[in-house]
């Protein structure tokens, strides 16, 4: 990418990935980076002081109902409102834009965790990629769909089914459109407001103008589905050099000897929400146990009426990439976010994942799925299952080798993650946009993709044909009658 210009816009949450150094970066975020050193400029945001308020009650509202079991679609809805005014905010900052437009930009990054970073590349008139930070099925961005076997998300079926697999998989199709325009319909007053009437895009058409999408997963993962040749996974982006185990862990590890340790790690907002029933549920499942476990939560958190679990070590931080690749890890217990699914995949181990919202239920029903590892419901947690579920796991090695099978298929592609996403930007850039890999399909109507005007036209060819037959042989019948009549006479 060296003499390109990119630059790089972040929805609400930024994964943090690594492009070439050789390239200009302007790098658009709604948090600070904080780097030792910085081949690219950053430009912090943040919107006005009461709406951010605002915004973080309803995220923290959000996460306290997926915690509690509680999370709705309905709720989930109310926050992505809540991004759609922060979208708003943004697009009134004349001197952002003004600036973002000036910088003349050979392409823009976007990542798709909400719509605005595509609303912002729209308005800049630049070519996009797109980031798409989930696994496959969370937003359509064009690719075939066959029902039969590619399942629509939320479904929580795998790539093979029965009759009535496929009659639920039909059906979930329609809740799944309707999702996906309530959606976008929250961004219809950002839209309104500022593009003019006659040039206003319609989300499901902008996903679709996408140079190019990088997809946050790997076949090690996904059931194999059609794509398009401007679709390429780059899951294991992150993926980092593993380095020793701090001697604090490994002096914990080393006192459970051949029985090794399993670590656990539910993201950060287990520690923040305090749900107290789940911590007990949970270290109360650990204690049944032979193995260490090493908890990622803020001991601060802890509460104080709960006693921790003699084999069990909680902490602030862990080194969750050096303890996946350890030698004596035995299970991995993880949220199903997909960076976390993919470093255990990295390093082959077995999972047992508690799904708390979002796209990690379908995540982890690919890990179910690909048979090295399960999930365990929120609501289903309780001491006695919970154990059940980790000794399962860890005591049968079916689980073992299948992680490693998909180990072995994360780490064989000819080229990384990184390669791969840097080659594919060298591409298009070169040759002046990637209109050669999307298919005009992209562009037709519904109707001219599912070939529905085809099927209606062949219907009235068929129909009309059966008429003029039926209204011959009438013909035919009455002069066959006529002409006995008259022999008679």
């Amino acid at each position: 990418m060296a003499g390109q210009r990119a630059l790089l816009l972040a929805g609400f949450l930024l994964p943090g990935f690594l492009l070439s150094e050789a390239a200009k970066i302007l790098t658009l975020s709604l948090v600070d980076f904080k780097e030792k050193e910085k081949s690219y400029q950053v430009i912090s945001w943040l919107p006005p002081e009461d709406y951010n308020k605002r915004l973080k009650e309803n995220f923290d509202f959000l996460m306290g109902e997926a915690l509690s079991d509680r999370y709705t679609f309905g709720k989930f809805l109310s926050f992505m409102e809540q991004l759609g005014l922060q979208c708003s905010h943004f697009l009134r900052r004349k001197d952002i834009m003004d600036t973002l437009k000036n910088e003349n930009f050979d392409l823009v990054i976007v990542e798709n965790f909400d719509y605005c970073p595509f609303l912002v590349a729209e308005k800049l008139g630049k070519p996009f990629v797109s980031i798409l930070s989930s696994s496959f099925g969370t937003i359509d961005i064009g690719l075939p769909n066959p029902l039969s076997y590619v399942p629509v998300f939320h479904s929580f079926l795998s790539d093979h089914m029965d009759f009535w697999g496929r009659v639920k998989n039909f059906l979930m199709l329609f809740d799944f459109s309707i999702s996906q325009w309530q959606i976008q319909s929250v961004y219809d007053n950002t839209i309104r407001e500022h593009f003019p009437e006659g040039s206003r895009p319609v989300l499901s058409h902008l996903l679709k103008k996408a140079e190019l999408w990088f997809v946050n997963s790997d076949f090690a993962l996904e059931f194999a589905r059609p794509l398009l040749p401007n679709t390429v996974y780059v899951g294991g982006l992150m993926a980092r050099a593993v380095k020793q185990v701090p001697q604090e862990f490994e002096n914990f590890i080393t006192k459970f000897g051949d029985s090794g340790f399993v670590l656990v790690a539910l993201g950060s907002m287990v520690s923040n929400f305090q749900a107290q029933e789940l911590l007990r549920e949970m270290n109360s499942a650990f204690a049944h146990l032979s193995q260490g476990v090493i908890w990622k939560y803020k001991p601060s958190h802890w509460p104080k009426d709960i006693r921790l679990s003699a084999n069990v070590k909680i902490v602030n931080w862990l080194p969750q990439n050096d303890l996946l690749a350890h030698p004596h890890i035995r299970l991995f217990v993880t949220h199903g976010g997909m960076n976390s699914i993919m470093e255990a995949i990295q390093h082959g181990v077995p999972m047992v994942g508690i799904p708390l919202f979002g796209d990690q239920p379908a995540n982890l029903n690919h890990v179910e799925g690909k048979k090295f590892g399960v999930s365990i419901q929120l609501k289903q947690i309780k001491a006695e299952t919970l154990a059940l579920k980790m000794k399962q796991v860890i005591e049968d090695k079916r689980y073992k080798s299948a992680a490693v099978a998909a180990s072995i298929i994360r780490r064989s592609h000819p080229l990384t993650p990184a390669q791969r996403l840097v080659g594919w930007i060298d591409h298009i850039l070169q040759t002046g946009g990637a209109a050669h890999l999307k298919p005009h399909g992209l562009q037709q109507p519904w109707h001219e993709q599912y070939l529905l005007d085809v099927f209606l036209f062949l219907l009235l060819v068929t129909l009309g044909t059966l008429w003029l037959c039926g209204k011959l042989l009438g013909v035919v019948a009455r002069w066959l009658c006529g002409a006995r009549k008259l022999k008679k006479a």
